[in-house]
């Protein structure tokens, strides 16, 4: 899922992680591996934010999915992973 500024920041606001800028080389191969997402980088790899599996019931909530791991502990490389829902939800619309 692609988020707005908006989102972005909120979801920065509640995670220790940093948005890959839209215009960074690596954005192209990130969306033809994973499709087209906000994407972002912590200490445990690459991650993207879903719509929760009740966002009838909580719209503006999303879930962290992890995609891709750290190779090593320089966190230069990283290994694409299946995807993995975490526990984390973070409220898309909350106010920064």
């Amino acid at each position: 899922m692609k988020l707005t500024e908006a989102r972005i920041d909120s979801a920065l606001h509640q995670l220790n992680a940093q948005a890959v800028p839209e215009n960074h080389p690596v954005i192209g191969q990130l969306s033809q591996m994973f499709g087209e997402h906000t994407f972002f980088i912590d200490a445990g790899g690459l991650t993207i934010i879903e719509p929760t599996e009740d966002a009838d019931e909580n719209p503006g909530t999303g879930q962290v999915v992890k995609l891709a791991s750290w190779l090593d502990e320089t966190r230069t490389n990283l290994v694409p992973q299946e995807p993995e829902y975490t526990h984390v939800v973070v409220a898309l619309d909350r106010a920064a």
